[in-house]
């Protein structure tokens, strides 16, 4: 099933649609679409406004757990060793825009970069999930991209203020379960340019063990995010770009870059 979230008459809506894009059903609560509550409304069947709403970032996660350095050549490409262990660090729920909603650059920073990354949405409250069971906890796969401020990410031990800036966690544009996420292919560009391009299968610590390792540390809701890294070729954006995130079964996370307010 895909799930987007769309703004239908000033109300937000989930569509879960079958791989052909009928519309399958109508949520309009979270809840309803982890438990798998069908709850069709027939006066929307024949709604042409289902289609042209606005699309909405898919979630709205009370966090965003961030996986930094898990791919080998992008530790290369930042000089940094390859982690032991995942290297983890949050974005703030504000920091979440829907795809076509512009990234805004910061006045504090001169160097924002992208970050192209595959990123899985909790379903249901996870807490020491073993790795063999982190599919259960589940509820498919997103697009992110990591909006990162490198000049004051090269300055600061913390990632907190370099990550996360209001409009730094583009996210979407629909989430899509039953996925084999070792078999997909992510794929940056930068005004039709292919920037980052990179099997999914070579994250240095797969998302079995990246779910159970977040669990560990925090309890995760349904709705969550784990951002599950970023591959090598990650570089500057600027105002007047437009930068697009894609993986084929997923589809196209695009974006417009905009100039600092007043600049």
């Amino acid at each position: 099933m895909r799930y987007e979230r769309r703004l239908v008459r000033g109300t937000p809506l989930w569509l879960g649609r079958t791989p052909d894009g009928r519309v399958a059903r109508i949520d309009r609560r979270f809840e309803d679409v982890v438990r798998g509550t069908n709850t069709w409304d027939p006066s929307y069947q024949a709604d042409p406004d289902l289609e042209t709403a606005r699309l909405l970032a898919p979630v709205v996660p009370s966090k965003v757990v961030c996986i930094g350095l898990n791919y080998r050549r992008h530790a290369e490409e930042m000089n940094k060793p390859v982690p032991s262990e995942p290297l983890m660090f949050l974005k703030p729920s504000t920091s979440v825009i829907a795809g076509g909603e512009p990234i805004v650059l910061p006045a504090d920073s001169d160097e924002v970069h992208h970050e192209g990354e595959l990123a899985v949405v909790i379903g249901r409250t996870a807490r020491d999930v073993p790795e063999d069971r982190a599919d259960d906890y589940i509820l498919g796969y997103t697009l992110m991209n990591d909006v990162t401020a490198r000049d004051i990410q090269r300055r600061e031990q913390r990632y907190t203020r370099a990550k996360g800036f209001d409009t730094f966690a583009p996210l979407g544009p629909a989430i899509v379960a039953g996925l084999d996420p070792n078999a997909l292919h992510i794929e940056t560009r930068v005004n039709g340019v292919v920037r980052q391009t990179s099997g999914v299968d070579d994250l240095i610590f797969p998302i079995p063990k990246l779910v159970a390792f977040v669990s560990r540390v925090m309890t995760l809701l349904p709705g969550d995010v784990i951002s599950t890294g970023t591959p090598s070729g990650v570089g500057p954006i600027r105002a007047g770009d437009q930068v697009e995130v894609s993986i084929a079964e997923i589809g196209t996370l695009s974006n417009p870059v905009l100039a600092p307010p007043g600049a």
